[in-house]
């Protein structure tokens, strides 16, 4: 066994994890998500890095006699987007580990 090719393999393997890694993390950056509450009263979008992108509040949802209800809606929706925001990097990041033959959790942060 050649120690020093064995080396350059997975020196060669890391290189390359970092690189889909990167294009992953590059993806997530630029993905779009969703979440909206109370039939769309409330919408808010979060990229794939679960960042707060946009808040979007329909005047109907405005209701000064009831605050309470409007802070729901956004809690609602800020929830909805960032589970979808999890979903998306499991499934990005599971398809990373998943073409380099690593088990999903091998990789730290998934």
């Amino acid at each position: 066994m050649d120690i020093r090719k064995l080396m350059q393999q997975a020196q060669k393997m890391q290189q390359q994890l970092k690189e889909q890694l990167k294009e992953a993390e590059e993806e997530l950056a630029s993905t779009l998500i969703e979440g909206s509450a109370g039939g769309g009263l409330v919408k808010v979008t979060v990229n794939g890095k679960k960042q707060l992108i946009k808040v979007e509040i329909s005047p109907e949802a405005v209701d000064p006699e009831d605050v309470a209800t409007l802070e729901d809606l956004v809690f609602a929706a800020v929830k909805s987007a960032l589970d979808q925001a999890d979903q998306k990097r499991e499934e990005i990041m599971g398809a990373v580990t998943q073409e380099l033959g690593i088990p999903p959790m091998g990789l730290p942060g998934l």
